[in-house]
């Protein structure tokens, strides 16, 4: 075992460590205050809403792949397209209301 190895091994552990401490601290702070964990749950529920809208609105005729993995792929890609508009209209509608308030 070289040093390259050993380095290996440590930033392994060290990316485990981070990405348990990414998903448990967020819980823990979550259970603390439970209104943010709904406002959290009810994001989520829109997410997955419009995730299971955008699959069933993809056609899944993509060449050279299976049905169900193009349906995932147009489902993802319909789904950043709505998010984006969304994204652009909540800017548009953020200035335009600063005009006029």
């Amino acid at each position: 075992m070289d040093l390259i190895d050993i380095g290996l091994i440590g930033s392994y552990i060290l990316i485990g460590l981070c990405t348990l401490s990414a998903i448990i601290i967020p819980l823990v702070q979550a259970f603390g205050d439970p209104k943010s964990l709904v406002k959290s749950g009810l994001g989520v529920a829109v997410m997955v809403v419009v995730f299971f809208g955008s699959y069933l609105m993809g056609d899944g005729s993509t060449g050279g792949i299976d049905e169900t993995t193009s349906k995932l792929v147009d489902g993802g890609i319909i789904t950043t397209y709505v998010f984006f508009f969304a994204a652009i209209g909540g800017i548009v509608y953020t200035e335009v209301s600063k005009i006029f308030s």
